[in-house]
């Protein structure tokens, strides 16, 4: 399998569109995956924790990322979150994935379960063993309870080919950096976090997964290209310019305030599912989120 890096830049975490019925809004999919194209993201993110990947059933799974694949065409990597708590189902979900024509698979560290460092290994050594892909790693202990160690990412990416990155969401620079510092060339590290991604950039890092993207990926990809190409001095205005709207996107759990954010945009209904809920009509948290973008809300349609 070849080894080179799936994406360079900017990968937006894709949001899943649901109608006001609960439905897929597949149109929406679509329009938003064109967008992000021709924005100039340089991959998508499928069915990850901004997709709300836990109340997607199978079938719908299974036709998301039909339609990412057959929108993007070839012309960027789709990456389809296939990682669960259950080794067993993460295979199945990453097996179809490829079967659909998935360019990568996205694994998240296993939530609840809480497993050892080598349960984890094994976990992934399984969906690898199964699934003929590319796995980027996806570390968020914040969700997960659960951290993946530098260790254990070094030693996947050294034993097991087809890893070959890691979303690093920890919010740990020192263990960002050492991932960094002892990393295989052709190993990807990417910022999970909006925020974190300059200072990523600085060390040497290859991009980042990003929720802000799904509203502004123009803005997002021109400060990646920025850091990428050695200019901080730009890349620099670009995060403090974006800064106020990266954290807006987690004022309420995510995806609740970027799907506000892309419904006043008219790009999306902000319907979420449950146990999620959306942010109330004239609640002083969505007027803060919606303030945060409010410059770029007439910008980026």
């Amino acid at each position: 399998m070849a080894t080179d890096l799936l994406f360079r830049g900017v990968a937006p975490a894709l949001v899943t569109p649901f109608t006001d019925e609960d439905d897929v809004d597949e149109a929406a999919f679509r329009t938003l995956i064109e967008r992000q194209i021709d924005k100039g993201v340089s991959g998508l993110v499928v069915l990850g924790t901004t997709g709300e990947n836990p109340t997607v059933s199978k079938a719908e799974r299974r036709r998301l990322v039909d339609i990412a694949v057959n929108t993007a065409d070839g012309r960027v990597p789709v990456i389809v979150g296939t990682g669960t708590n259950n080794t067993e189902k993460s295979v199945a979900y990453s097996t179809a994935a490829v079967e659909a024509g998935a360019d990568g698979l996205l694994v998240v560290g296993p939530y609840y379960n809480k497993p050892s460092q080598s349960g984890f290994i094994a976990h992934v050594e399984a969906i690898a063993d199964a699934a003929d892909a590319p796995i980027i790693l996806y570390n968020v202990p914040s969700r997960t309870s659960f951290n993946i160690e530098a260790e254990t990412v070094l030693h996947l990416a050294d034993e097991v080919p087809s890893v070959v990155g890691v979303k690093e969401a920890s919010g740990d620079l020192a263990q960002v950096g050492d991932i960094l510092h002892h990393r295989p060339d052709d190993f990807a590290v990417y910022a999970g976090d909006d925020e974190i991604t300059l200072p990523l950039l600085a060390m040497g890092g290859d991009g980042v997964v990003s929720v802000i993207s799904n509203a502004l990926p123009e803005r997002m990809s021109s400060m990646v290209r920025a850091g990428l190409d050695g200019d901080f001095a730009t890349a620099r205005t670009h995060h403090f310019d974006l800064l106020p709207a990266m954290r807006a996107c987690f004022l309420e759990t995510n995806p609740v305030p970027i799907k506000d954010v892309c419904a006043a945009m008219g790009l999306i209904d902000p319907h979420v599912r449950l146990p999620l809920v959306p942010m109330e009509e004239r609640s002083a948290v969505r007027q803060r989120v919606l303030a945060a973008f409010e410059e770029f809300l007439d910008v980026e349609v």
